[in-house]
Formats: C-alpha cells, sequence, structure tokens
C-alpha cells in the first residue's frame, strides 16, 4: 500500500499540489486522471522521490519514504518498478540487455540466474525469441511489453507507471491495460498508473483519483464514476462524443 497524507509541493511559490491525501491499495490498479497541468506528473514524481515535497508525508505501508534518509530511499526505490512514458527502453541495448540492467545492478543473481529471470519476465509479457533484438527492430507496443518486462525483473512490491498508453493504437493500449491489470492481481502489487485515457478509465479503473488545480477533487471506481455530480469530473471524463453516449446508455 502506498499514501500520501496533506501532501504540499510548490515550485518558485507556485503551488501545484494542495493538501492531497489518498490510498493507493495491492492487488488493484489505482488511477490518477486530470487534465494537463493538474499535478498528476507533480504527484507520481513526489510519491517516487523526484520531487522533495514540501509538507505531508509518502508513505509505503508503513514506512514514511518522505522522512527517510537517501541510502534509505535506495532501499526502497528497490522495491519500485517504474513504466515510462515513451517505454524509456536503453536504444544501445538489446531487449535482453534492458530487462537485465536493473538486475545488474540491484541484484546478486548469476548470470545464469539473471538470464531465466529475463526470460521469466519476457514469457509473462507475452513476448519470445526476442532477446537479441534493439527497441528500434522491434514495434511499440513490444517496446511497451518490453518496458514492462524491465519494470517487474526485480519483483516489485510497487509499480508506478506514467502514461503507459502513450503512443499506442487503442487495441494495443487495450493489451497493456490488461496487462498491468493481469500482473497486478497476479502479484498483489501497489500500482498506481497517471493516464490521460478514458479508455484505461473505463476498463481497469478500480481506484481513480481525479486532480483538478492541484487539489484531489474526486475519488471512486469505474462504476462510481457514472453516477457521480461533480461537474468538473463529468466535464473531463465525458467531453467526447463517445462517452457521452457511453454516460447515456449507462444512466
Amino acid at each position: 500500500m502506498i499514501e500520501v497524507v496533506n501532501l504540499c509541493k510548490s515550485f518558485d511559490g507556485n503551488q501545484v499540489l494542495k493538501n492531497i491525501s489518498a490510498t493507493f491499495e495491492p492487488g488493484k490498479t489505482n488511477l490518477i486522471i486530470g487534465q494537463s497541468g493538474s499535478g498528476k506528473t507533480v504527484l507520481i514524481k513526489s510519491i517516487v522521490g523526484l520531487h522533495t515535497i514540501d509538507q505531508g508525508e509518502v508513505r509505503y505501508d508503513d514506512r514514511i519514504f518522505s522522512k527517510m534518509s537517501t541510502d534509505q530511499k535506495k532501499e526502497v526505490r528497490q522495491e519500485i518498478g517504474m513504466l515510462f512514458q515513451g517505454s524509456a527502453l536503453f536504444d544501445y541495448m538489446t531487449v535482453q540487455e534492458n530487462i537485465k540492467f536493473p538486475l545488474d545492478i540491484f541484484s546478486k543473481m548469476s548470470q545464469a540466474e539473471k538470464l531465466e529471470r529475463v526470460n521469466f519476465c519476457l514469457h509473462r509479457v507475452n513476448l519470445e525469441k526476442v532477446n537479441g533484438f534493439y527497441p528500434s527492430e522491434i514495434s511499440g507496443g513490444m517496446q511497451k511489453r518490453v518496458a514492462i518486462a524491465r519494470a517487474i525483473a526485480l519483483n516489485p512490491r510497487y509499480l508506478i507507471c506514467d502514461e503507459p498508453n502513450s503512443g499506442l493504437d487503442p487495441q494495443t493500449a487495450i493489451l497493456i491495460d490488461e496487462l498491468i491489470q493481469e500482473i497486478t492481481q497476479e502479484y498483489n502489487i501497489t500500482t498506481i498508473i497517471n493516464t490521460h485515457d478514458m479508455n484505461s478509465v473505463m476498463s481497469i479503473g478500480e481506484k481513480i483519483i481525479f486532480i483538478y488545480k492541484g487539489q484531489k477533487f474526486w475519488e471512486g471506481t469505474k462504476d462510481e464514476i457514472f453516477d457521480t455530480d461533480n461537474e468538473t469530473l463529468n466535464n473531463f471524463v465525458f467531453a467526447s462524443e463517445l462517452f457521452k453516449k457511453i454516460k447515456k446508455a449507462h444512466l
């Protein structure tokens, strides 16, 4: 479980996050949604310690991450898998080398054990026989699956995903959503997904946090989102004609 309590963050006197409190539960896909500039990315970066918060706390289970020393934070980060927007694979490394990279840095496995883990992770994301390929030689959807394989290489307790469907076609995006949800449930991972994709909200939004102008404006599930009277949320989620029709059909 990850918790943020009364979290505040400012840049040059501009308060970007205002007293945000939220609980992100293990075994569920926890989504953070909101308009561009609402503070979603700042919240994600604050949770993983890339931004130093001004006030409040970030907790990983019973550990107060925001009050830890640098060395203590490094230990917690080894339990965190990161899936970056655009995959962020190393172009000069093969698929196998990309997935093995965190194992080389943080694990004491033998080379044989590392290779076994790499192949297991590739199998888990439904990729086979791509070990020797470079990222430029595989599709965008395959790159994203390789990035997921790398993110789970160290068997993380926490998985942080920043716009995992960015740049993908709708069909591939659905496959990535389903894969993240399957892995989350299978390994009881605390997964947080920062997304603009309303298809993701409707399909895997087991818990949704809506950020508006740096504040938590709403939270609930993909089912509860249809019944909310929060006008700001409705205008954001049901902005397109397609989703307006979906809500009308639901009602």
